[in-house]
């Protein structure tokens, strides 16, 4: 037997009704459409499809997968930088406040024409921060000392 059609329901009757008034005659259900059951299982599968269609990689685009963790990021107040002739090494590092210990985050490895596209979209951002915020302001020079960092196990 045809379920009843609230408000609710019939705007999806009318939508669906709509949609299909082009493709086949109408079949009458309670309100003169299809039953509900049969609305809300089209209308579930034609959201399914959609988010589907949302998820599908753009033709070029990379996905990248990343929990909640990874999102959070993590603040690093020194980075070392070090490079050979085939790789540049970038070690995140967070040197606590008492400035007597420190902990390696992460260390990155990317290749020299990496480390320069790096290099170039660093100084593209800085440009575009101080054009919307103002200069940033750096420590004087001789203000802070240098830490030095050893590592250790």
């Amino acid at each position: 037997m045809p379920s009843r059609v609230n408000g609710t329901e019939r705007r999806r009757c009318l939508l669906w009704r709509e949609r299909r008034n082009a493709t086949r005659p109408r079949e009458r259900g309670a309100g003169g459409c299809d039953t509900f059951e049969e609305v809300a299982k089209s209308e579930d599968m034609r959201l399914e499809r959609k988010t589907m269609e949302e998820q599908r990689p753009v033709q070029g685009q990379v996905q990248i997968k990343a929990d909640e963790k990874e999102l959070q990021g993590q603040y690093s107040n020194l980075v070392m930088i070090h490079h050979s002739l085939e790789e540049f090494t970038l070690n995140f590092i967070y040197i606590f406040p008492n400035g007597a210990q420190g902990k390696l985050l992460n260390s990155t490895i990317v290749s020299p024409g990496h480390a320069k596209r790096i290099c170039r979209a660093l100084v593209e951002n800085i440009s575009r921060y101080e054009a919307q915020f103002g200069p940033i302001k750096e420590a004087p020079e001789g203000g802070a000392p240098v830490p030095n960092v050893g590592f250790v196990q």
